[in-house]
């Protein structure tokens, strides 16, 4: 009652491994009569004899992992691997504090609370790296008196 032979001939026409042969066990007479790959044809055909699906990975996992992260979780210290650096482009960051600095800086100019002289000045520096945030410019123009007497 061995059917070697046939689920050997049976993966070798699928095209798939021997544990993926699925042979219904109510047709096991028919299998058993089965010597020919042509009797094994005519059994695939008839739905006797079919390939399994093949085992995967589950995603289901990692979409949940990934809704998660786009919603912000999962991003603390513990999860993360390498530097600040590397994690955020070090360009972006530039142009995002530069802009940040330079709208401000227009901002006072306008208000006139500082001189065009002045808002030169700060802008030069702005571009050589000097302030960290608007905070840092802000600091340094109260240290530095630089804000325009009323």
């Amino acid at each position: 009652m061995s059917l070697r032979s046939q689920r050997r001939m049976a993966a070798e026409i699928l095209g798939v491994g021997e544990e993926r042969v699925w042979i219904n066990p109510e047709r096991m007479e028919d299998v058993e009569a089965a010597i020919t790959r042509e009797d094994i044809r005519r059994l695939i055909h008839e739905g006797v004899i079919r390939k399994n699906k093949e085992k995967g990975v589950s995603r289901a996992r990692a979409r949940i992992i990934h809704e998660k992260r786009r919603r912000g979780k999962r991003r603390g210290i513990g999860s993360r691997s390498g530097s600040r650096r590397t994690r955020m482009d070090s360009d972006r960051l530039w142009v995002e504090k530069i802009r940040v600095l330079r709208r401000r800086l227009r901002e006072l100019k306008e208000n006139r609370l500082i001189s065009t002289r002045v808002y030169r000045q700060l802008y030069l520096k702005a571009k050589s790296g000097v302030f960290k945030s608007t905070a840092d410019l802000h600091r340094y123009i109260e240290v530095h008196g630089l804000r325009r007497r009323r």
